[in-house]
């Protein structure tokens, strides 16, 4: 009877002994999920901080930087423009001469015109130039050569300028080509190259 009831309680045994281990490995899943989650916190918390980081080496580095170099170069410009404010002082004190230190009055190498009246051509009077201007050239006698020939050149003068019309005056660069010719014009009549620029004061059209 004894040994009947141990063949028994054998298989009963053996099914708790199996089940056993099935209720013991139910667990396992939970640490599988957790042991996946831990491998993504590194990769988060680099997403987190990496403009965190960004933004405290703009802060805290470059900006610093920046600003010290910008300092430095504006520190070296200041003394570059204290020559430049002393210069005109120094050519103002280098340029007194004569005996009572004195500059010259006049420019021996020019010739002015003022106040030159030409009706324009093709404007049936309605429309005019007036204009003032100054002949320059290298010869020192070019005033008494002007003055010397006072009526001729100023019809020349008159000549050149009432054969403009008022598209010609439109055009761009008209006052560089009415420069040229009225040059061209006092050296052919004085017969020799005295006039060398011609500067306008004045220019009016109406």
């Amino acid at each position: 009877m004894a040994a009947k009831s141990e063949a028994t309680a054998t298989p009963a045994a053996a099914a708790a002994a199996a089940a056993a281990p099935a209720v013991a490995g139910a667990p396992a899943a939970p640490a599988t999920k957790g042991g996946a989650i831990a491998k993504w916190i590194p990769v988060i918390a680099a997403v987190i901080l990496a403009p965190v980081l960004s933004w405290a080496v703009a802060e805290f580095v470059l900006v610093p930087r920046l600003a010290k170099k910008l300092a430095t170069v504006k520190a070296g410009d200041a003394p570059a423009a204290e020559p430049a404010a002393a210069e005109p002082e120094a050519k103002a004190e280098g340029g007194k001469g004569g005996k009572e230190g004195k500059e010259p009055k006049g420019n021996p190498a020019t010739y002015e015109f003022q106040s030159v009246v030409v009706n324009l051509s093709g404007t049936m009077g309605t429309r005019y130039l007036k204009t003032s201007f100054v002949v320059t050239g290298t010869d020192p006698t070019i005033k008494a050569t002007f003055e010397a020939q006072k009526a001729k050149l100023t019809d020349i003068t008159l000549n050149v300028l009432s054969s403009l019309s008022l598209a010609d005056l439109e055009e761009p660069g008209a006052k560089n080509i009415l420069r040229e010719k009225l040059v061209l014009a006092y050296n052919q009549a004085l017969g020799k190259h005295v006039a060398e620029q011609v500067y306008f004061s004045d220019f009016v059209v109406q």
